[in-house]
């Protein structure tokens, strides 16, 4: 949280044991501002567990939910298509990725958010509501000739699947650490900033881990995942699926789950295993990645 002004950090709000209680998106917008972006389903969860941990004094926490609304552009045209609306410069190298900006389209002042649940270029334009059909309008009309789409959240969720994006409820939660979820990154240990579930991050992070989340896919695109399908490991029970959908670019279904071992998950534990899912009352041959399936270097994402 200590980025300058004008930087996004995406974290996580963890518990005493290191559990997932929220993961978010924070705008620094001043040295004393910050505008926090939670999931919409999660609102009241999130406001709660924040304001219940926050200092008795010198913070002020306010919902502004219904003052502001979200248009997300996203995809490989999106530069093109926000120049076209904007006088701002959204250049990669004057707005890169994790970076907010207020910026003028159709008329309208928007809060413009550098960051991405679909895993491609684009842009988070959150303005009052009283704007957004001007702004809309103004985006369709811009990307009309390249072919521009309004998407709904199942294009969000398969996408967000083939990114290997969690999702809080499902793939995290507060049973889950972010080791175990791929997000120890996100932990500066090495701060020495203190901050809830520290301590237990510690143990977890010294700690051989008995499970870990991994991505499966199936080569049949017939099969339809959803979640909650057993993980079978050399024809073994090892945990289950937390979500399943198909990913329309790379043509196959694909399932997040957490694999289990009671003495110790690691790489060569995942790699070395033969993996199948139980889909219904059927058997199906799976093959585990240890890396997004889409763009795994981030390349397209901060272009």
């Amino acid at each position: 949280m200590a980025r300058e002004p004008g930087r996004l950090t995406y974290t996580q709000l963890l518990n005493s044991r290191g559990g997932i209680e929220a993961d978010l998106t924070v705008a620094r917008l001043a040295e004393d501002r910050f505008y926090i972006v939670t999931g919409t389903g999660s609102r009241t969860h999130d406001l709660a567990w924040i304001a219940e941990h926050l200092p008795r004094d010198g913070v002020t926490l306010e919902d502004v939910t219904e003052a502001w609304g979200t248009l997300s552009l996203m995809g490989p045209w999106a530069r093109e298509v926000l120049a076209a609306v904007t006088a701002a410069d959204v250049s990669g190298a004057a707005f890169a990725f994790g970076h907010a900006r207020e910026i003028e389209i159709a008329g309208q002042t928007a809060r413009a958010l550098r960051v991405s649940y679909v895993g491609e270029l684009g842009w988070e334009l959150h303005l009052p509501p009283d704007g957004i059909g001007a702004v809309f309008d103004a985006v369709m009309a811009a990307g009309a000739a390249r072919g521009i789409r309004p998407a709904g959240y199942r294009a969000i969720e398969s996408l967000r699947l083939e990114k290997g994006y969690r999702a809080w409820g499902s793939d995290i939660t507060p049973s889950d650490s972010p080791f175990e979820a791929g997000l120890g990154w996100a932990v500066k240990l090495g701060t020495g900033t203190d901050f809830i579930g520290r301590t237990a991050c510690e143990e977890l992070a010294a700690a051989p881990r008995t499970r870990q989340l991994a991505c499966f896919t199936t080569e049949d695109p017939a099969v339809v995942l959803l979640g909650r399908e057993t993980i079978l490991r050399d024809g073994e029970p090892v945990g289950y699926l937390t979500s399943g959908g198909f990913g329309y670019t790379v043509g196959r279904p694909i399932g997040l789950g957490y694999v289990r071992n009671a003495t110790g998950v690691d790489a060569d534990f995942l790699a070395s295993g033969r993996y199948e899912l139980m889909v219904g009352n059927e058997t199906v041959a799976a093959r585990l990645h240890g890396a997004p399936l889409y763009d795994p270097d981030g390349a397209r994402l901060r272009g």
